[in-house]
This record gives structure tokens, sequence and C-alpha cells, in this order.
């Protein structure tokens, strides 16, 4: 094959899987790069009345409750995605308690809330930990020893006061200082990481820190405008064509068609190598390639965030203080360890672990000596870790484990579980709201002002554009699809064009004039 049938056919190659993917190139480098500053976009909302049906709340879905904190008598706070509630008539009606969160609805995304013995209320959120003022009746931040601030669980311990960030553990008296408790490694660890948990941070750029960040939003941008400019080139031969029947001067635009191919081209051949990996990685992190990669693990990476001397950093989800087998349980993205109360003795792995989804732990409880309470996004089980036995709560069966490996996610997505006063236990699914268990007692509705004042923020608007979430009221579940798809389409546009620019423009100064497109008009 000659060369210029070579470059003819990379050109159809490069040209309309380029125009196709474009707008999804545009999705995906925006929602990206958003993604990325959670905390300098945490202000902005975005009303769920201009998103698909799917997104509205109904019954307390879509994780608008995480539990419910009682305060005594008929009192109680309801918390979670649309921050905190409180309710003085046995959960009917419901008042906006979420006075000295800062403006959005991100910064009052409730992950805990405590009640101590002497009345204090504590609340662990995405960005701090805050204690509720009786004196000013506004919630007021605690500052914290760590620079981590997303709260993932909060306990009491004997007269402590314990608060878990993904990465920490610390523990206070007096609930106004704090001291980092350092947690014992696993017994056998080896400092390895999982290789899903690599490719995510090396997919962000946070595998270096902030300037990581910055280093892929440059890679993002790059993509954008290699995008745009090649969708312009595709544009301004008809531009040309359209403006010659008009007789009208023409060398201008010439100018600005052969400067955007020049940049076109010189950002290609520069941001390739580093457009390729960075889709590479993000490809891996949706099904079904995810699946190849779920269980490796790998060495971390000397001088990045992996390589931590804390054998936790980002793995903590939920922790359980069991008085009476005088142990700590902690619930990691590595499964369900414990260790003693003076956390002295290295953390060991639980056997007979229920099945906990990917996205983590949302219950962790104490049910009776010895048994606990797990929900996850595959389902809520009552677990014995010290005889073995594994019930699924839903149904009161026996676990058995199935015979193969399906879905990520169960028919029960668990996003919470609370019993009211009377030992009437609810459990939040995340797509069907607030539902009883076992039980005839009804849950308050959500309210018109409830639903006005819970948007969804920016940033996870994002996350749905970005993992093609979004799409699936139109493709259903093939929306899963999505983002691999996407993937080899831009890959084939990337790889393509380089070969077009190495084949025929690389030698040249004046590239636009061996373009069959380029040709002077």
């Amino acid at each position: 094959m000659t060369k210029n049938r070579i470059l003819k056919k990379l050109r159809k190659y490069h040209k309309w899987p380029g125009i196709v993917i474009t707008l999804f190139v545009i999705l995906f480098t925006i929602s990206g790069i958003l993604m990325n500053h959670r905390s300098l976009i945490s202000a902005i909302n975005i009303n769920r009345s201009i998103l698909p049906a799917e997104y509205s709340y109904q019954n307390w879905n879509k994780g608008a409750v995480k539990s419910v904190c009682l305060l005594g008598g008929d009192s109680a706070l309801v918390y979670g995605n649309v921050g905190i509630w409180l309710s003085t008539d046995q959960l009917k009606t419901f008042q906006d308690w979420n006075a000295g969160f800062s403006r959005g609805i991100d910064n009052r995304k409730i992950s805990k809330i405590l009640k101590t013995p002497d009345g204090r209320l504590f609340a662990g959120t995405y960005f701090g930990l805050f204690q509720f003022s009786q004196q000013k009746h506004e919630w007021q931040k605690i500052q914290l020893p760590v620079s981590e601030e997303r709260i993932t669980d909060l306990i009491l311990k004997e007269d402590e006061l314990l608060v878990q960030t993904r990465s920490f553990l610390l523990k206070s008296t007096d609930g106004k200082s704090f001291q980092t408790i350092t947690l014992p490694a696993p017994s056998g660890f080896d400092g390895k990481a999982s290789l899903f948990k690599t490719l995510w941070l090396f997919h962000s750029g946070e595998i270096w820190g902030p300037v990581g960040k910055l280093v892929v939003d440059l890679f993002g941008l790059a993509i954008l405008i290699i995008s745009l400019s090649g969708l312009m080139h595709f544009i301004f031969p008809k531009w040309l064509k359209h403006r010659k029947k008009k007789q009208k001067e023409n060398t201008r635009l010439v100018t600005a068609r052969n400067a955007n191919l020049r940049w076109h081209n010189r950002l290609g051949w520069i941001f390739i190598p580093f457009l390729i990996f960075v889709i590479i990685t993000g490809m891996f992190l949706r099904p079904p390639l995810l699946i190849a990669i779920a269980n490796s693990v790998v060495s971390p990476i000397p001088g990045t965030v992996l390589s931590s001397p804390n054998p936790w950093y980002d793995k903590l989800r939920r922790v359980l203080y069991d008085e009476q087998q005088h142990l700590v349980l902690f619930s990691t993205n590595d499964g369900i360890y414990f260790t003693d109360e003076n956390f002295q003795e290295p953390m060991r792995r639980l056997m007979n672990e229920p099945p906990v989804s990917v996205m983590g732990c949302n219950v962790l409880e104490k049910k009776g000596e010895g048994t606990y309470l797990i929900g996850s996004f595959n389902g809520l089980f009552q677990w014995n870790p010290f005889t073995g036995q594994l019930i699924d709560y839903l149904s009161g069966n026996s676990y058995q484990a199935p015979q193969m490996v399906g879905p990520p996610i169960s028919k029960d997505m668990i996003d919470g579980w609370f019993a009211d006063p009377s030992g009437n236990e609810f459990y939040f699914d995340y797509n069907h709201g607030v539902l009883p268990i076992r039980n005839n007692v009804s849950f308050g509705g959500m309210s018109d002002e409830i639903i006005s004042k819970s948007p969804i923020s920016l940033w996870n608007l994002s996350l749905e554009v970005h993992t093609g979430r979004i799409f699936e009221p139109l493709l259903g579940m093939f929306y899963i699809l999505y983002v691999p798809l996407a993937g080899i389409c831009i890959l084939i546009v990337l790889i393509s064009g380089f070969f077009i620019w190495w084949m025929g423009y690389r030698k040249t100064n004046k590239p636009t004039l061996r373009h069959k497109d380029a040709k002077k008009n």
C-alpha cells in the first residue's frame, strides 16, 4: 500500500470518529477538571428539576438520608446528603437544621451525627467536623490536627470521642483538642496498594498531590483544544468555499486555518503519550475493564501519596467499638479488621466476612454480643465473626455465596440503617429510599421544602457526566459501556492523528500545504 493510500485511510479513521467524539471529549474534560477541585466548587448547586427524573428525590432515596440521631422524646435529627433536618413529632414533619454550614449542598453532606451523654452534638461532613452551638443555634467547625477533612465516622469509646477520616483516627476527651492515634499495621502488611486505587490516583493526578492534579488538568485542556481545533479544521474548507462563492477575500481566514492546523498538530504530538495514558487509566476504572484489575495489588511508587508511611492511607470507612469483646473494628476498602481497645496489637482480618461493595461499607453497627450489622450496596447482613454465622438480614435466611460472579452491587443497595426508640428498624436503599424491616411503622415523607433545598452539587453532577451515569435514562444498563467505548474511540483518533502527522507533516515547515483540504482557495 502506498504512502498516500495509507494516509487516506488514516485520515478517514481520524476525521469521522474525531467529529463524533468531540462533544464527549468536552464533557469528559470539563467534568474531570471540576472533579479535581471539589472544595473550590462546593458552593455551586444545580437544580434537580433540569435533570432527568431519575435524579429527583423520592422517599429519601439517592443517599438523601444515612441514618437518624435520636435526641430524646419525640425529637430526632435526620441526616445525609440533604443535610440535617429536625423532627419533633416522631419523624412526621421536619425543620431545617443546617445553620452554620457554608453555602452549597456539598458542604452539608453528613456522614454521621453523634450525641454524647452530656448532650453535645457532633456532625462529621465531607469538609470537616462540626459541633452544634446551643447558644448560637448553629453548627461550628472544629479544627483537627490533620489536613484531611473528610469525616467517615464518629463513635464514643468510653469517655473518648473518636473521629475517623479516610486515613486517620483521632481521639478527644473534651471535643475540642484532638490527638492522632497511631493505628497498627495489619498482620503481614507488605505496603502494596490496589491496582485500582493506583490507576484512580494516576487518572486524577492526585498521586502527586495538588501539583499532579494541575498537571492532569493541563492534559485535559490540551485534549479539549486539540478536539476543538480538529473540529474547526473540518469546518474551515466549507467556510472558505462559501466565501469564495460570494467572491469575498479569504487571506485572513486562510491564515487562521493554517495557524489552527499548526497548533492542532503541535499539541497533538507533544501531549499524545500523556493523553493515551490518562485515557487508558480512565477506561480501567469502569466495567468491564475494572473486573480485570479489581483484585490486583502493586508496589507503591516511591515519592507518591501511595508510599505514605501510614498503612491506612485513604482506606478507613467505618469504625465500631465493642466494649464486651474489648476490641475496635474497622471497615476498610481492604476488608474488615480489628485490634485491641488500646490500639496496640497488629490489625487482624476477621474471617467469613459478609460481602461488601467496592463503594464501601455504609452500615457497621452492633446487634448483640459478638454480632454486628454490616450494610453496603451488596446488601444488609447480620454477622458473628466468632461463630462464622452470616445471615441475610432482610430475608432472615443464612447467606449463601453465589456460584458465579455477578454485578458489583445487589438489588438491595444499603445506604443506611436505624432503629427507633421502640426497636422498629428501617433501612435506606439508594434506589427505593426508606423501607421498614419487619414492621408496619411509617416514616415521614420528604416535604417540598426539603426537596427544594436539596439540589445536586456541581461536583456530583460532574461525576455523573464523567462516568456516563447521566446517560442511564437513555441507554439503560448499557451506559456502563460509555467510558470504555468512548475511550477506544478517542484512542483511535489520537493514534491515527499521530501517524498522519508523522508521515505527512513532520518534515515540512508548511504542513498545511500537504493536506488535501489545505489547498489555497
